[in-house]
């Protein structure tokens, strides 16, 4: 009996945390479909009382919302295919090879996640000052080819995997190469699938970074573009509702694709350090 009525008051608080969370997000989708006067009306509608679709319009004729948008889908995929080869490669090495210094490595790695970023971000953009690689993608994409976080997990993950399967292909012939391409990578699939939604999120909401090495207004990134929907004197809130409400498609899309496979690689990767 006890055990029910935990199970009840634990869903009820999970219910109430659920709606609480999520009704920003539904208010923000309905506003999107409301005027500006409506908007900043005294008295509040959930659903909008006069439906319209010209914020969606307006968002890209007059903030060229599209560009903002296709700049980080480009961005923010590059980084993402990089920090999964790079997080995949590197946990293979750590995890498969016994060599001097490999847990000084490891630790070294492991403690850059422990620097906050704003100790780093003027040095490293006096290295891409020096470079000459301000307001190019370059400066986006280099410096985020490394992920001490995805290392770490793909070690993790990738330690899980039976050496016998690895040693057979060694005596079948396979190099080192074939070996993590054409074995590794397919099985740690889940601990990729955890990596992908991680950095894709990382990446798409980055908004200092891109702020400041990316000068150029049609090479800005959407996360800065959206700052573009505040006037001086007064913001088009309705636009930006309708591009929010857009940018917000593609975390969604990768998460729903590949759900079964971040939770299980989120398991596996805690099952063995």
């Amino acid at each position: 009996m006890r055990k029910k009525i935990s199970s009840v008051i634990l869903n009820i608080v999970l219910l109430l945390m659920g709606v609480v969370t999520v009704y920003p997000f539904v208010w923000m989708l309905s506003s999107s479909f409301k005027k500006n006067n409506e908007i900043m009306a005294l008295q509040q509608h959930l659903l909008p009382q006069l439906f319209t679709v010209q914020n969606y319009i307006n968002m890209n004729s007059r903030f060229n919302f599209m560009r903002f948008f296709a700049n980080s889908l480009f961005v923010t995929i590059a980084i993402t295919v990089v920090v999964i080869y790079t997080s995949t490669i590197c946990g293979f090495v750590l995890s498969k090879y016994r060599f001097k210094g490999r847990e000084v490595l490891f630790g070294f790695i492991l403690s850059t996640m422990m620097i906050p970023w704003c100790v780093t971000i003027i040095p490293k953009y006096s290295m891409i000052q020096a470079f000459g690689w301000i307001d190019s993608y370059s400066a986006l994409i280099v410096p985020a080819m490394f992920s001490g976080f995805g290392i770490f997990m793909m070690k993790q993950h990738i330690a899980t995997m039976p050496d016998e399967i690895l040693e057979a292909a060694r005596i079948d012939g396979a190099n080192e190469f074939s070996i993590f391409h054409q074995i590794v990578f397919p099985m740690a699939k889940n601990g990729i699938s955890s990596i992908a939604i991680f950095q894709f999120l990382w990446a798409w909401e980055d908004y200092l970074w891109p702020y400041l090495v990316i000068n150029t207004k049609e090479k800005q990134l959407l996360s800065v573009g959206l700052k573009m929907f505040n006037g001086q004197y007064s913001t088009d809130y309705g636009a930006l509702f309708a591009a929010t409400a857009v940018s917000i498609i593609p975390v969604l899309l990768i998460y729903l694709f590949f759900q079964r496979q971040f939770i299980a690689g989120i398991a596996s990767s805690a099952v063995k350090g």
